[in-house]
């Protein structure tokens, strides 16, 4: 293929009538002020698409237009152009030709040094086609995987502390070009390539023959590399000392946080050490500070569970209890809620261990128990503060259920999370504690429960047929209606990482506290008020509520029954 030609963007646009004369005049007055690209003025102006100038660049050079949304991509041929020059010259291998000759995506195919430079880095012949800038930097950032970089600087790491003497100083980043200290360019890279998955934790877990690195993206985790076990010491000390956290002690567990920036993100890092066997096990949990509050209308709640819910939070007292297991999202729903709740006319408090989100107007408390800055305590001087609303981060024990609850029946809204299956259960487990029957029948008056099920990537989503073991499973909800339903699962891609899910959504069940459920509740058998709450749900359970979303074409079944088995009988 002959090399590409220098085409005038402008009147390329207005000969195929995507632009007009007056558009172009004040583009490229913009340009003069700005030194900005046209095509990104033209853009960015909404005088065309970026499709529409990919397109129209196609058309006019005879080469094809891809969508990469559509494409798979294949690791080998990706792999022959570095990522640097890939980046650089925004490009990438789509595809090897039967004559041997590479097809490689350009989002600009007009630009002539970028051909020859490509040219002689891979030492073959090209063909071009036309891709948009938006979605090839996506694929850069989803295809060029830093595992195999990961993996590098862990034996980079290993080889300096097993072949030549390290100052201590150097090794955790304490000396001037700290940023060059192997373990620093390691943390550096993991936490990067954790952010551009969307991962929510990061484990570094010592083991007899190694150091194993795991991210839970989506709720599950995956192994990311396993390096060298002697650097496992050298990667504590170093988040050790980032988060102030005693260096020296090595048999006790401990918990941090700290702040970094990644990716120009700022990073809210939790932080735990724990003794094991074969050294300290860390686990980070990343909250990303530019990740806004997700609202009531889009975290996945049925209209009608929306509907109760709202109601709920529209009175002036009483609690909300939200429950389910450690992330399952339980915060993230009381935060929605708290930002629709959040206004100048309310004095809104919460407590928590620790403070997840920052949200502003809301006065936020970070319970400290080494200091006796316990949730009981810190509960009695918040009720002295004249709030209007408050959020207890999670019910511990006895004498914290009792204040928050003395809070609801005395003028107050109380949103609070306890750790319970479903939403039956949750006043029985209430009892449990010790907290006096009263308590619950008057101030509980709604209680939530939920799950997080993997959304279905939906760039890969396909039609599926259930197994006969799903089939089955779904019977218990749809009857003899199995057979003729629209189920879909992802055959996996590059953009969900080969997983076939991105991305989260919940499932929810409730129960409001009515008449009957207060005087079951007073009740010396258990059974009873269990029997009148399963009356009052009418099978609307976490189960049904995940059968909506596979039947919507949001999860797969398999899904589903993996979340439905953490609260069935």
């Amino acid at each position: 293929m002959p090399p590409p030609q220098k085409v005038r963007l402008g009147d390329l646009l207005i000969q195929q009538g995507l632009l007009s004369d007056e558009q172009l005049k004040l583009a490229l007055d913009q340009q003069k002020a700005t030194g900005r690209k046209l095509g990104r003025i033209f853009v960015e102006s909404g005088y065309v698409t970026e499709e529409g100038i990919s397109q129209a660049l196609a058309r006019q050079l005879r080469i094809p237009y891809l969508d990469l949304r559509q494409f798979t991509p294949k690791p080998d041929l990706i792999k022959l152009l570095p990522e640097a020059q890939a980046r650089r010259f925004r490009a990438l291998v789509l595809d090897q030709l039967s004559d041997g000759r590479l097809q490689i995506g350009l989002s600009d195919p007009t630009d002539l040094q970028a051909y020859d430079e490509i040219t002689r880095v891979l030492k073959r012949e090209i063909d071009l086609a036309v891709v948009t800038e938006s979605q090839l930097l996506g694929f850069i950032d989803r295809v060029y995987h830093r595992g195999e970089q990961i993996t590098g600087l862990a034996k980079e790491l290993t080889a300096e502390l097993g072949d030549i003497p390290v100052e201590f100083g150097d090794l955790l980043g304490l000396t001037p070009g700290a940023e060059d200290a192997p373990v620093v360019k390691l943390l550096q890279t993991v936490f990067e390539e954790a952010i551009r998955l969307r991962a929510s934790d990061i484990h570094f877990e010592p083991q007899e023959r190694g150091l194993r690195i795991r991210f839970r993206i989506d709720g599950v985790l995956h192994i990311q590399t396993e390096a060298d076990a002697k650097i496992a010491s050298a990667v504590a000390l170093r988040l050790k000392l980032m988060s102030g956290l005693d260096i020296s002690e090595k048999r006790l567990p401990q918990d941090g946080r700290f702040n970094i920036k990644v990716r120009g993100n700022s990073v809210d890092v939790r932080i735990s050490t724990l003794p094991a066997q074969y050294g300290e096990s860390v686990v980070m949990r990343l909250l990303n500070q530019n990740t806004g509050l997700l609202s009531l209308d889009k975290i996945g709640m049925a209209p009608r569970v929306l509907e109760r819910f709202r109601h709920s939070l529209s009175r002036p007292s009483g609690m909300v209890l939200v429950t389910g297991p450690t992330g399952s999202g339980k915060t993230t729903t009381l935060y929605a809620a708290l930002n629709e709740l959040n206004s100048t006319e309310k004095k809104v408090i919460t407590v928590e261990d620790p403070v997840e989100y920052r949200l502003g107007g809301l006065n936020q408390v970070q319970v400290h128990e080494k200091i006796d800055l316990s949730f009981s305590r810190v509960l009695r001087t918040v009720l002295r503060q004249d709030p209007d609303i408050v959020l207890i981060g999670e019910m511990r024990d006895q004498e914290t259920a009792e204040i928050g609850m003395r809070a609801a029946m005395t003028g107050h809204l109380v949103l609070s999370t306890l750790h319970t299956n479903d939403a039956i259960t949750t006043p029985i487990r209430l009892l449990d504690m010790g907290v006096p029957r009263y308590m619950v029948a008057l101030s509980v008056h709604m209680v939530m429960a939920q799950r997080l099920v993997r959304v279905i990537c939906g760039n890969c989503a396909e039609p599926y047929a259930p197994t006969p073991g799903e089939r089955e499973w779904l019977r218990f909800e749809l009857g003899d209606h199995v057979d003729g339903r629209p189920y879909r699962h992802g055959r996996g891609c590059s953009h969900c990482n080969a997983t076939g899910y991105q991305g989260r959504i919940g499932v929810y069940e409730f129960l409001e506290m009515s008449n009957e459920l207060v005087e079951a509740i007073n009740h010396d058998d258990p059974g009873v008020f269990m029997q009148a709450a399963r009356r009052q749900m009418a099978g609307e359970t976490l189960r049904r509520d995940a059968v909506r979303l596979v039947l919507a074409g949001t999860t797969t079944v398999a899904e589903a029954m993996r979340i439905s088995n953490q609260f069935e009988d």
